[in-house]
């Protein structure tokens, strides 16, 4: 899951992106409405986490940009403007949630999840291929029934697999939804973590690579 953190406030924007990542979600940070675009155009993003009063490209008119495109991602305002007409005026803009400040992280982070899963081309909550369930909310993973004990990581690429099944993702695909903008495209961190994600997940493989194409899970 890809998420971009829209919020002038660096400290907080920090701390919400760095509590995200440790749920396993790539996440890239703007800090300003003209930067937001610009990451827009150029990432595919599965939520936006907005905060409402932004320098350059106000909030508002960047939530009516975000709910304007055809590959459009979910948006969740977060803001210090918290009475019940902030909250419907940010809804009528487009936004599909809206959170006060100040908030409770784990509330946020189950938003962004119940947002992610109801973006039109989300998949049902429970993965399944192979033998092998995961479920990203209440981040579980079993095969065969066995529970696995995945890191973070091992956990996100899993999942970015299970999304894309049957078809293949590249090692950059995975790089650009597992990572962030920040990951090295000449680093060998996807073949480790596919290489530890294979040993844990155990026999048969059911990660299979083909070469100059990319990986996939095989029923």
């Amino acid at each position: 899951m890809r998420i971009l953190v829209v919020e002038d406030a660096r400290t907080l924007a920090a701390v919400v992106a760095e509590g995200l990542r440790d749920q396993g979600m790539a996440v890239d940070l703007a800090h300003d409405g003209f930067t937001a675009a610009a990451k827009l155009d150029l990432n595919p993003y599965d939520v936006v986490v907005l905060d409402r009063d932004l320098p350059g490209i106000h909030g508002d008119v960047l939530c009516r940009m975000v709910t304007e495109r055809t590959d459009r991602p979910m948006v969740l305002m977060l803001t210090a403007a918290g009475s019940p007409g902030d909250r419907v005026s940010g809804l009528t803009l487009g936004a599909d949630d809206y959170l006060a400040k100040p908030f409770h992280f784990p509330e946020l982070v189950l938003r962004v999840h119940a947002l992610a899963r109801r973006r039109p081309a989300a998949r049902p909550r429970t993965l399944r291929a192979a033998g092998v369930e995961l479920d990203p909310v209440r981040r579980t993973v079993t095969r065969d029934g066995v529970p696995l004990d995945l890191s973070v990581k091992e956990f996100a690429v899993l999942e970015a697999l299970l999304h894309a099944a049957p078809a293949h993702l590249s090692a950059e695909a995975l790089l650009e939804r597992v990572w962030d903008e920040h990951a090295d495209p000449f680093t060998n961190t996807v073949t480790v973590t596919i290489g530890r994600l294979r040993r844990k997940l155990g026999g048969p493989p059911i990660i299979t690579t083909t070469a100059g194409v990319g990986y996939r899970i095989a029923e």
